[in-house]
């Protein structure tokens, strides 16, 4: 089970890489849009909401490969 735990802590690193990349490239046209609601939309995504769940995906999946849920 420990085995899967670290193997599974691999996929949510990459999952985080995956998502930031794909908010990066899809958000990415919002913030140069030039409309107010693209703007305001794009920075909430960037500043508040990516930095949230691309480090949230990272510390659980350092975690994971750390043996910290080892219990």
């Amino acid at each position: 089970m420990n085995a899967l735990k670290k193997y599974l802590g691999i996929v949510w690193i990459a999952l985080a890489l995956f998502v930031a990349y794909f908010a990066v490239d899809i958000f990415g046209g919002k913030l140069s849009s030039g409309k107010q609601d693209d703007l305001v939309f794009g920075i909430i995504i960037f500043f508040i909401l990516l930095p949230m769940i691309v480090s949230g995906l990272l510390i659980f999946g350092w975690y994971a490969i750390n043996n910290e849920y080892k219990d």
